[in-house]
């Protein structure tokens, strides 16, 4: 007999391979309040405070004198689950994704005439997803948790009054946790279905590289370029209440690899009060083909199905698109907006209940109010619209087939203050 169950020890791959309900993926776009009111349509061309640190580290070259810039964003989510198609017992409300908070900030200040340097701290990755303990699909995924929170410091050098570079190595720290139950009441000693528990961390090294041109006086284009980050995983997987022979702790590694990407956008600015903003992103998620997950120790009856697990994901490279304007109000108020539209990396044949998502659609509004000389606040809020995804995953032992319909929504606020001296 194979033990199919014990497969859970993929889980840690699948909650990285997740998303909050504000990025696809699992990428997180929540490091500037001024940036998202424009759905960060001119996230690579313009450079509005020290959050250019990860928007395009070239614009720092753009910034005068010292600043510090800070926020975070709130995330509420709304998912309904719907033509729920399996025999297993329980529920299948769909809240499933916890109020969640994501924190930013960043640190600007010139060196001369051409160098600029810059410190940011922000979460470019993130996941956080817990269903009901009787959710019908808890054999899949019950609970998952990932974050990754990065330290860059980043240098900017004017080549010309009209061009400049920016480069910023990042330390990045990883930590992840799920847990999944599967249906083995039957036949565990104990009389209850068996849990699953998995916690890994990792910490790496990548880099952020950027160009900023200033075409004309009006018109701004930028590209800025995140390098993929590989990671080795360490922890644990604890095996509670198994009908078999695995009960207790393991160490576990798993490689993982966050996807570069690329990100291009032009800022035009019509008059005194009008900014136009165009941007298009591409991220390289075909990395996520497979992962393999390893676990040390594992009794030889079931090495072969529990020491070194691969699992397909079948992910692929996608595209976001978005545009924007700002309009200046007066000196002391102005006013943004955007749309978006954001791919999502899988399909119906291999999406998982840990990434329910699908393609999306993202309306945002925004202000900034410089209140004094020294300091500016922004706020924005994004509306985000999915179109209905399916989830369809197969029967095994003690994992009954899921099957049901997805259609998830967002409200995303974010608040940041910059004071400049």
């Amino acid at each position: 007999m194979r033990f199919p169950f014990i497969r859970s020890a993929l889980a840690i791959s699948l909650s990285l391979a997740s998303s909050t309900l504000f990025a696809n993926g699992l990428s997180l776009n929540e490091q500037s309040a001024s940036g998202a009111g424009t759905a960060f349509a001119g996230r690579a061309s313009s450079a509005l405070d020290a959050s250019t640190i990860f928007g395009n580290p070239a614009g720092l070259s753009k910034l005068e004198g010292k600043q510090v810039s800070g926020g975070f964003a709130i995330v509420k989510a709304n998912v309904d689950i719907s033509r729920v198609d399996t025999d297993a017992p329980g529920s299948s409300k769909g809240d499933m994704v916890p109020l969640a908070s994501v924190p930013f900030a960043f640190f600007a200040m010139p060196i001369d005439e051409k160098w600029n340097f810059g410190l940011g701290m922000y979460v470019p990755f993130g996941l956080i997803s817990d269903y009901e303990k009787s959710f019908q699909g808890s054999s899949h995924g019950q609970y998952s948790k990932v974050a990754v929170m990065t330290l860059q410091p980043t240098l900017s050098y004017k080549i010309t009054d009209r061009v400049a570079v920016g480069f910023g190595p990042t330390l990045n720290k990883i930590d992840g946790k799920l847990t999944n139950t599967l249906q083995t009441r039957g036949l565990s000693p104990t009389g209850q279905d068996t849990l699953i528990n998995i916690k890994g961390d990792d910490t790496a090294l990548g880099y952020n590289i950027g160009l900023m041109v200033d075409l004309s006086e009006q018109t701004t284009w930028g590209i800025t370029y995140h390098s993929k980050v590989d990671y080795t995983l360490e922890g644990r997987t604890k095996v509670y209440n198994a009908p078999l022979p695995v009960n207790g702790e393991y160490k576990a590694t798993l490689d993982f690899t966050t996807p570069e990407s690329v990100d291009t956008s032009i800022s035009h600015k019509l008059d005194d009060q009008w900014t136009l903003h165009g941007g298009l992103t591409w991220t390289r998620w075909s990395r996520l083909e497979s992962i393999e997950a390893k676990n040390q120790g594992v009794p030889s009856a079931v090495q072969g199905q529990f020491g070194v697990l691969r699992e397909e994901l079948k992910w692929h490279n996608t595209w976001a698109y978005s545009i924007g304007a700002s309009y200046q109000v007066n000196p002391h108020w102005v006013l943004r907006t955007g749309f978006a539209l954001d791919q999502s990396p899988t399909t119906n044949e291999y999406r998982t209940v840990r990434i329910p998502v699908g393609h999306r659609k993202i309306l945002t509004f925004g202000t900034g109010w410089q209140a004094s000389d020294n300091l500016t606040i922004d706020l924005a809020y994004a509306y985000i619209r999915e179109n209905t995804a399916g989830v369809n995953q197969q029967a095994s032992a003690f994992r009954p087939a899921y099957s049901a319909t997805y259609r998830n929504s967002a409200h995303g606020f974010t608040g940041q203050a910059t004071w400049k001296f």
